[in-house]
């Protein structure tokens, strides 16, 4: 690996990738990444590792565990050599993923990828794979089923097997033979089965003998009558390896002729694990997708190093390449400086090989050809190398390799010798690097190199925070702010005497001190805009939920205000039908009366009535006039149960009211309230008065103020509908104590009339019915006298 590219620990990255992979090929590619150099091409990468961690995060990973490389056994299979059972299993099993994540990919088929051309190259055998594990049932068996061949073989042998077992137990249990057997049992020796006999009866045992025992005492052996069945096991099991073999060769022809789209297959396969694993190693760094430019502008926010500990590692804002190109950072030793430059570096390089990075959403990442690094300690004892040579020797070369398109850090330049000529000759280093037009970051003590910023068009100051108070670095980056060493105040705070440090201070140069103070005033100011900057941010954070707040509250009115008028609609419409009935029954009546001639003065009466009622059904006020009227029956007292009209609810008279008083105490459920009396309506023995009129107990007092219905026009209807809108019509009028109702079905064939008289004869509410006489719509109407 590129030692800058070491010196940054990418090296570990790609360790930690590599454990995140679950093949060993794709492990191997992980630990092989190098940086990519075309803009295209980075951005690709990182979009297919920003498509399998969406996929992942909706879906969860595909599997690609137990993959196998086989490209070595499918490519000798195809040339016609022979696969063992272990190599088939294992075609078998990569064919098995392969189908999986085809599978898994399936499922998710709704949402359009990068990565759907590595999908496509998956090519599936279900065939195949079913073959071998059917075949093969382990690495050591094969399945009788394998082939009608080698089950007919193998029931032979069973067969063959079964018939010496049968003649050597009637051996061993034969009392002529048991006297010379060593043990009674049947065992094998070379294949063949053969029973133990004492040495010195062998003769007494026809047979071959096979073994010995490994004292002498025992001899193992054939008898004769089994030499035949021995022999037919022999050849069967011969033919038996044959078999095998050929079914062997067979999977091995057809693993063969797939060859070529399984190692295609394969390829795919291993490259979407890789970047699976870059996903998976993404949520474990809750990492994010940086923009790419190639214009050398890097903007990281909420950056932290991925090698810290992610729970207590502090998130920093980092920029370069726009508003300056070099950044000089100073700051006490161990507060952060050098992790600073190194997660710049590190989060560049891990853009360029297709990772995401941890930090916020539009952070933003440049390319860069070369990455040039100076960091650490590298004096060399061997090389007579000290450690400001060991600097020097890779300053050199960084110089040699800058250009416009590198990204330059280093880490305590000129540090190791001479503070003088040290800051003079990291001043030097800096321009030239400058004028190669290279970006830069660089740590530094020397307060010359603060100076040389806050002079210099293009270099900009940078500190990490420390804290005196605690003597603990804070490790956030400031950028536009120099350092200050801190070394007076930290040294008081360890102990030193004051008057050390008064002497100290009194031995730097005006100039030094005057900067210090200078440094010590912006830092201060620099604190304070940061906390009105928090409060401002915390304020516009609280103006944006109240305005979320007010935009939903709006949203609820406004829907609401639909929902009324919706309904208000729906109601005006049901007033408009019924009313315009009501007219052409009236307008039918005056035509008909108009042919008879005179109307007499009851019939003109009548005439008067219904037009009265058409114009008290048109009016949507009425209800609430209605009920403006009602007085109740007596004065109320503590204890009686009223209804509040405008929450439609029972309540309880807590205290009898004074005799001029408009409110009272009354308690509804669990909450006490003081209503006006005049929005109450009592309830009296179970029985609910309004305007005079007794309503049944366990009525709804949802109907109180509901006007009763007394006519229903069902002209239009089919004869079911009209039964049953007749009936809901009957319900209503029971319940709201309606004497009669008026059902206006009109002549036509009569059919409507025929099927409401019919219901009504049998509708244990209806006292009576009748047609309408002149003046009541005559026979298109039937009037219903109810119980």
């Amino acid at each position: 690996m590129n030692r800058h590219h070491k010196a940054l620990e990418l090296d570990k990255i790609l360790l930690m990738l590599s454990k995140e992979a679950t093949c060993e090929d794709a492990r191997e590619m992980a630990l092989a990444i190098t940086p990519l150099n075309g803009k295209f091409e980075i951005e690709e990468a990182l979009k297919q590792t920003d498509d399998a961690y969406v996929l992942s995060g909706r879906f969860g990973a595909p599997s690609f565990g137990g993959v196998k490389n086989m490209q070595n056994a499918f490519r000798r299979a195809e040339a016609g050599g022979l696969l063992n059972t272990t190599e088939l299993l294992r075609i078998a099993e990569t064919l098995r993923i392969t189908r999986g994540v085809r599978q898994w990919r399936n499922k998710s088929a709704g949402i359009e990828t990068s990565l759907d051309l590595l999908f496509s190259r998956l090519a599936e055998n279900k065939f195949l794979e079913e073959k071998i594990t059917s075949c093969i049932l382990s690495e050591d068996e094969i399945a009788d089923n394998a082939s009608p061949e080698l089950y007919d073989i193998r029931r032979k042998m069973r067969q063959a097997s079964s018939k010496a077992r049968e003649i050597l137990d009637k051996i061993i249990r034969s009392s002529t033979y048991q006297k010379y057997l060593q043990d009674a049992i049947i065992t094998q020796r070379s294949g063949r089965f053969v029973v133990p006999v004492k040495a010195e009866c062998r003769g007494q045992v026809p047979g071959l003998v096979h073994d010995t025992s490994s004292s002498g005492a025992t001899v193992f052996i054939e008898p004769m009558g089994v030499v035949q069945a021995n022999n037919d096991i022999r050849v069967l099991e011969s033919k038996e390896q044959a078999e095998i073999e050929r079914i062997l060769f067979e999977l091995s022809a057809m693993a063969g002729a797939h060859a070529e789209t399984a190692s295609e297959s394969y390829n795919a396969l291993v490259e979407l694990s890789l970047i699976f694993a870059k996903a998976s190693l993404a949520y474990k760094m809750k990492a994010t997708m940086p923009l790419i430019n190639d214009k050398g502008e890097i903007n990281l926010k909420q950056a932290r190093h991925p090698l810290l500990d992610q729970k207590t590692a502090v998130a920093t804002d980092i920029n370069l390449g726009k508003e300056f190109d070099t950044l000089v950072i100073t700051g006490p030793n161990t507060g952060g400086k050098t992790v600073s430059i190194k997660t710049i570096g590190l989060l560049t390089l891990m853009a360029m090989c297709g990772l995401m990075i941890p930090c916020a959403e539009g952070s933003e990442i440049s390319i860069f050809r070369k990455v040039l690094v100076d960091i650490g300690d590298e004096q060399s004892i061997e090389q007579s190398l000290s450690t400001f040579s060991a600097h020097m020797t890779n300053i050199v070369s960084i110089l040699k390799e800058a250009d416009r398109n590198s990204l330059v850090l280093i880490d305590e330049l000129g540090a190791g010798t001479d503070p003088v000529e040290g800051a003079a000759l990291a001043v030097a280093i800096l321009e030239r690097l400058r004028q190669k037009g290279a970006k830069i970051a660089s740590t530094t003590h020397y307060a010359e190199l603060k100076e040389f910023a806050l002079k210099t068009q293009g270099v900009e100051n940078g500190c990490c925070e420390f804290d005196v108070a605690t003597l603990r670095p804070t490790y956030k980056l400031l950028i536009g702010v120099p350092g200050r060493s801190n070394a007076f105040a930290i040294s008081t705070r360890l102990g030193i005497e004051d008057s050390i440090v008064k002497r100290a201070s009194e031995l730097v140069s005006e100039e030094s001190r005057q900067f210090e103070a200078v440094v010590r005033n912006l830092d201060t100011r620099r604190q304070e805009l940061d906390e009105e900057l928090k409060k401002a941010r915390e304020m516009a954070i609280k103006a944006q939920q109240d305005k979320k707040k007010a935009e939903d509250e709006l949203e609820r009115v406004r829907k609401q205000a639909e929902r009324e008028l919706e309904k208000a609609k729906h109601e005006a419409s049901l007033l408009l039908a019924r009313t315009k009935a009501q007219a052409d029954a009236l307008i039918e009546e005056l035509e008909k009366a108009k042919k008879q001639g005179n109307l007499s003065a009851e019939e003109r009466a009548k005439l008067k009535q219904n037009l009265r009622r058409m114009e008290e059904d048109a009016d949507p006020i009425k209800e609430k006039s209605k009920n403006e009227d009602y007085v109740l029956p007596r004065p109320l007292k503590a204890g009686d149960t009223v209804l509040v009209c405008d929450i439609d609810k029972e309540a309880t008279v807590l205290e009898t009211p004074a005799p001029n008083a408009t409110s009272v105490l009354v308690q509804a459920g669990i909450i006490k309230t003081r209503t006006p009396i005049k929005n109450l309506r009592l309830i009296d023995k179970g029985k609910v008065t309004v305007s005079g009129k007794p309503l049944r107990t366990g009525q709804r007092r949802s109907r109180i103020e509901s006007r009763p219905v007394t006519e229903i026009d069902v002209r239009g209807y089919t004869a079911d509908e009209a039964v049953m809108e007749v009936d809901k019509v009957l319900d209503t009028a029971v319940l709201t104590n309606v004497g009669s109702i008026t059902v206006i079905h009109g002549k036509g064939t009569g059919v409507l009339r025929k099927e409401i008289h019919a219901f009504l004869r049998h509708h244990k509410a209806v006292k009576s019915f009748r047609l309408g006489t002149f003046g009541e719509g005559e026979a298109g109407v039937t009037i219903i006298e109810l119980k």
